[in-house]
């Protein structure tokens, strides 16, 4: 599998992994194919992912410029069409709690503010059209542990307070009665505004919009050299160059090795591994009690997180391999579906039809970061830290406003380039190291 820590390109032109997304969701639509010959752009977008179709997007329809975005592989290839399917009101990893240690309770609640018009950004383009298979709104973060129940209450309690996000305590008896019978669950918080989707599918509407605001986007296009110029920047392909005034990086966790000196050593990418059941019979249904397609998540350090999908399969998700290399090993998707068995012991006969896995992008802050350099001609979002769904659509609306010069909130988020993760060579080792303090605080903590 590709690796961005050791591979140069993504691939040219490769096909969707086998997903249930890709599996299900029918033929993709049209796009403008290889770019060839000789072109100037106003501006350039790398990546055809959530951010970067959102950016194409809001570029035409609000700012009047239509942009070229280059894909190396398919619209959505990279973690935009293989993710669980998740829109909540988040991004990053950092604590609100630990933003107001940090940086005050306004910004906080500017930051909070961003990610909670990342999701009416996705409802917005939702409601232009795209049939991406939603389903019914809600969001249960469950206690693994019986104490980790008073620390989700207190997270109500905080969330209610400082924003006044009304948020629903459920106890242990409430969340196996009324929405599903986790064995692993002791109790659960409930929001009324997250929900699942088809990622693949809000991809592809993305692409329609956006083609037909005016953006060319164009698919087996991957960038091998990129240079700048006194007045330019210059973008080479296989098959043309183009001469852009403005380059938007939208490639996230497959950004390249040694793709720009601007990214180099400021992000992490992970992976994340994600199974679908056979379909659940009606009797497996009733002895597990499972009366909710909310989307779920645990308190784990090293989350689970699962839904019922309209077919009534079981999309579970968690923690993957460490390299590209391991991560078609099918001990990691074997190591879920044994996870969800123990949630839901009736399952003990299930087996896992289709796994995959897709990089998420950390940064070394646990904050996502949409910056531009001074001279405002090389653009980036990054480090979502694996809850990018929602809040990718509003970054990239947000680059689309720097892009044109507009005024962005004084926020963090937008005013500080990603931080350098020191010792860069090494990062994986102090993955692997998390990894094992994560298994050990799980398990007592």
């Amino acid at each position: 599998m590709y690796d961005p820590l050791h591979d140069n390109i993504p691939g040219i032109n490769v096909s969707y992994p086998h997903s249930y997304w890709a599996d299900i969701s029918g033929d993709a639509p049209k796009n403008d194919g290889e770019l060839r010959g000789l072109h100037e752009a106003d501006v350039v977008i790398i990546g055809a992912g959530f951010t970067g179709l959102s950016c194409a997007y809001h570029l035409a329809k609000e700012h009047g410029i239509k942009a070229l975005v280059l894909e190396a592989n398919q619209t959505a290839w990279g973690c935009s069409g293989r993710n669980a399917g998740f829109v909540l009101k988040s991004s990053g990893r950092k604590s609100f709690t630990d933003m107001a240690k940090q940086w005050g309770e306004e910004v906080m609640r500017g930051i909070y503010d961003e990610m909670a018009a990342g999701v009416d950004t996705v409802n917005g383009l939702i409601a232009q059209g795209i049939d991406c298979d939603v389903q019914p709104a809600g969001y249960l973060k469950v206690a693994h542990k019986p104490k980790k129940l008073n620390d989700l209450i207190a997270l109500a309690d905080i969330q209610k307070q400082q924003f006044g996000y009304e948020v629903e305590v459920l106890s242990q008896e409430e969340v196996r009665s009324q929405y599903m019978d986790d064995k692993n669950a002791y109790g659960a918080i409930r929001y009324q505004d997250g929900f699942g989707l088809n990622p693949l599918k809000l991809a592809w509407g993305y692409q329609l919009l956006a083609r037909k605001a005016g953006a060319k986007i164009y698919t087996g296009t991957p960038v091998t050299h990129w240079t700048q110029t006194e007045n330019s920047q210059v973008i080479k392909t296989p098959s043309a160059q183009i001469m852009a005034k403005k380059v938007v990086l939208a490639t996230n966790g497959y950004t390249p090795k040694g793709f720009h000196p601007w990214v180099n050593n400021r992000f992490l990418p992970v992976l994340s591994q994600i199974i679908v059941t056979e379909p659940l019979t009606d009797e497996q249904i009733q002895a597990c009690n499972w009366q909710t397609n909310n989307v779920v998540m645990d308190t784990r350090a090293l989350k689970y997180y699962y839904r019922k999908l309209p077919d009534n399969r079981i999309l579970f998700g968690g923690r993957g391999a460490i390299t590209g290399k391991g991560a078609e090993d099918p001990y990691y998707a074997k190591r879920l579906l044994n996870v969800l068995k123990e949630s839901f012991p009736a399952l003990h006969t299930i087996n896992y039809q289709y796994a995959w896995s897709g990089w998420i992008c950390m940064s070394l802050d646990d904050i996502p970061h949409i910056f531009h350099n001074n001279e405002q001609n090389i653009f980036y979002a990054m480090g979502y830290c694996g809850a990018g769904l929602s809040f990718s659509a509003q970054a990239g609306k947000r680059l689309a406003e720097k892009v044109a010069e507009k005024t962005m909130p004084d926020l963090p988020i937008f005013n500080r380039h990603l931080p350098k993760f020191p010792f860069a060579p090494l990062r994986r080792v102090g993955q692997w190291g998390y990894f094992q303090y994560g298994k050990m605080k799980d398990k007592y903590c």
